[in-house]
């Protein structure tokens, strides 16, 4: 980061994150000085506080590190229920919140999954904040 600002399209937002993997890179921020990997990017590292904080592309590959099963979900994903979201650490060392397709009976702490990407759903748009409609969602397959 050389002089401090940001505008949407810079991946250290949510807006430039989430444009990149509807690119298909999925980018994290990499503290150069702690090297805390930080999903999504931001502009200071939350482990130590450096503002030296590089993006670069991470590995979609990781292992299931807590997981657990929504029951009631908010009334626009009532159909969807019960679902899976996890706590995917990713090979790289960073650590991604998404939801995971499988059933919670099938899924285990440890077990390996790859981040793929989708359209929203009619559903999820009609939630969605305006500048969030076009956002791809991210899900965790099993591998």
């Amino acid at each position: 980061m050389t002089d401090g600002s940001l505008d949407a399209s810079d991946p250290r937002t949510l807006p430039g994150f989430f444009d990149a993997l509807a690119d298909g890179d999925l980018l994290g921020g990499v503290c150069t000085d702690c090297g805390q990997v930080l999903f999504p990017p931001r502009p200071a590292c939350y482990a130590c506080g450096s503002r030296a904080v590089d993006v670069e592309p991470q590995s979609r590959e990781g292992q299931i590190f807590s997981y657990t099963a929504v029951q009631t979900p908010p009334p626009a994903f009532e159909a969807d229920a019960p679902y899976t979201i996890a706590v995917v650490e990713l090979a790289n060392g960073g650590r991604l919140l998404g939801r995971v397709a499988a059933d919670y009976a099938d899924v285990a702490i440890g077990d390996p999954v790859e981040l793929t990407v989708r359209e929203p759903t009619a559903a999820e748009r009609e939630v969605a904040l305006d500048y969030e409609a076009d956002w791809p969602v991210h899900v965790f397959e099993p591998r």
